[in-house]
């Protein structure tokens, strides 16, 4: 986690106490949308406040093994690409490490474009005033402004599903978020839950890389395999149901939900090595010893591990936007607009890497709509 307290920070880089628009956050959404807001005419009307010490987002606090072209996908940010930035043969080569590679790139888009972002400054609450909204930060300072565009996405909020006896397990539990490389996993049983890509990646990488690691497979629903080509028709029909749920006001899901799991070469080879094999449907207790299944096929059976793996994904972090009661009764919050990307309550909030802007793809798109809405507002 990122500390609350302000480190070495000096009186121009603090954000200024006002301004038309205040977008929060400073990974791939939160810089789309600052780019698009300078491209509608708004330079010098908005700010950015990142909670990170440095560029990156997200990205720099991935585990070290995870590499640039192993990554899921880094997508360009607008006007200024990652191959464009670094060089071909550093975004292909297959040891340079994500978190390293893509803070590099974030930090050469800030300063290319002149993005007016401040950091690290934790943004600890959002209410409404009389002309707009009031943001305080964690050292107690408030910013106004007159819209809001929140792009903080996910990293901070890990979710872990609460299971009967998740409190009596005597072994490790650790999730995604807290990863760091397979050599910890050496001689021990792990049982990975989770269906998405990371959950897949990482049970390979602590296979074929932890010496003497048993690896074990669960989640709650089983696990689909599709074409390794994301295709742009997948890719719409995974939005657009997504879209459909922020509509409704329910909480979004992810994409891989939708495409299932794209069957890469590494995906086959590991699943014709056996290591993919021995998934087993969600457990419905855990024991100090490991876990346990009450009802099903397995009904009766238990396994004993050594770690629990979480792989459950993350919610999205808006617990700072509490105070404008935003969700409804569906348990999301009822988003409108051509991209959903609008609070239908309060439509001088946009919501950018939430629901189906929450890839990295989905963030540009959602940025350039999103400053375009706030322009047209201002302007209004």
């Amino acid at each position: 986690m990122i500390a609350d307290a302000l480190i070495d920070i000096d009186s121009a880089s603090r954000p200024l106490p006002d301004s038309d628009v205040l977008v929060i956050g400073g990974g791939q959404a939160g810089l789309s949308g600052a780019y698009y807001l300078q491209h509608f005419g708004l330079t010098g009307r908005y700010q950015l406040l990142d909670a990170a010490a440095h560029p990156g987002g997200a990205w720099q606090f991935r585990w070290p093994t995870l590499t640039l072209a192993g990554a899921n996908r880094v997508h360009d940010l607008p006007g200024f690409g990652l191959i464009e930035a670094l060089g071909e043969s550093e975004v292909h080569d297959g040891t340079v490490k994500a978190s390293s590679a893509v803070p590099r790139y974030y930090s050469m888009y800030e300063d290319k474009f002149s993005l007016a972002v401040h950091r690290p400054f934790r943004v600890r609450s959002v209410r409404r005033d009389d002309t707009g909204f009031v943001t305080t930060l964690s050292d107690g300072f408030d910013i106004t402004s007159r819209t809001l565009i929140n792009a903080t996405g996910t990293w901070e909020r890990p979710f872990v599903p609460h299971v009967p006896g998740i409190e009596e397990f005597a072994g490790r539990q650790l999730h995604t978020h807290d990863y760091s490389g397979p050599a910890e996993f050496a001689g021990k049983r792990i049982l990975v839950v989770g269906a998405g890509i990371s959950a897949v990646q990482l049970l390979i990488e602590i296979a074929r890389n932890a010496p003497g690691a048993q690896t074990f497979w669960t989640s709650r629903t089983e696990p689909t395999f599709g074409s390794p080509d994301f295709s742009p028709d997948r890719g719409r029909e995974a939005v657009a149901r997504v879209e459909q749920r922020v509509r409704a006001g329910l909480p979004p899901t992810s994409v891989v939900s939708v495409t299932g799991l794209p069957l890469t070469p590494a995906i086959a080879d590991a699943r014709a090595d056996g290591i993919l094999s021995d998934w087993r449907p969600m457990f419905g207790r855990i024991t100090p010893t490991g876990v346990a299944w009450d009802c099903g096929a397995l009904a009766g059976k238990t396994l004993d591990v050594d770690v629990i793996f979480w792989n459950t994904g993350f919610r999205s972090s808006l617990d700072h936007l509490s105070p404008l009661r935003l969700r409804g009764p569906g348990g999301g919050i009822v988003m409108t607009g051509r991209l959903a990307t609008t609070v239908e309550s309060d439509p001088r909030i946009q919501l950018i890497g939430y629901g189906p802007s929450a890839s990295t793809i989905g963030a540009n798109r959602a940025g350039r709509e999103a400053a375009r809405n706030i322009a047209a507002f201002l302007a209004a």
